[in-house]
């Protein structure tokens, strides 16, 4: 994993080229740039296969919500970008995708001190034109923090 590009987007073109496990990873090795979003809410693409994705994040105080926990909104975009990258895995160079529904289910509070979260989604079903994905959140320790599904729209480019 290398974070030696700035965040950005990769040109359309370039895109065009790859299959979707090209293209992350790419970004994984850092040959790609990672999205704005990753940068921001401090989060990376941490492995990549067929099928499977991962990242990893840190969530700390900047991401509270009034009520003194993490807010859903970065729990659910870690799982949406899991699982979306997931589908993402398994659809053939000149092909785009995206999410059209996640479901997440929150199963335990998210705090600074929750310390190192991994988002991992693996794919459901891989058809031509619609994708399934479950994802789970969970802590250093194994913990199970939430969990989910998403449906991805596959199209050309």
């Amino acid at each position: 994993m290398s974070a030696s590009l700035a965040p950005g987007l990769t040109p359309m073109e370039e895109m065009k080229r790859l299959s979707g496990l090209e293209f992350l990873r790419g970004i994984r090795d850092g040959r790609l740039p990672p999205p704005p979003i990753a940068h921001h809410l401090g989060f990376t693409l941490a492995e990549v296969e067929e099928g499977r994705a991962l990242f990893v994040g840190t969530p700390d105080f900047r991401l509270y919500n009034p009520l003194g926990s993490v807010h859903g909104g970065y729990i659910a975009t870690l799982l949406d970008s899991a699982m979306s990258c997931a589908v993402q895995t398994t659809i053939p160079a000149g092909s785009g995708y995206t999410t059209v529904e996640i479901k997440v289910n929150f199963v335990r509070a998210v705090t600074d001190q929750t310390g190192p979260v991994r988002a991992e989604g693996k794919v459901i079903n891989a058809g031509r034109r619609i994708g399934t994905s479950e994802g789970r959140l969970t802590d250093a320790k194994g913990r199970l923090l939430a969990h989910g599904t998403a449906t991805c729209l596959v199209f050309p480019l």
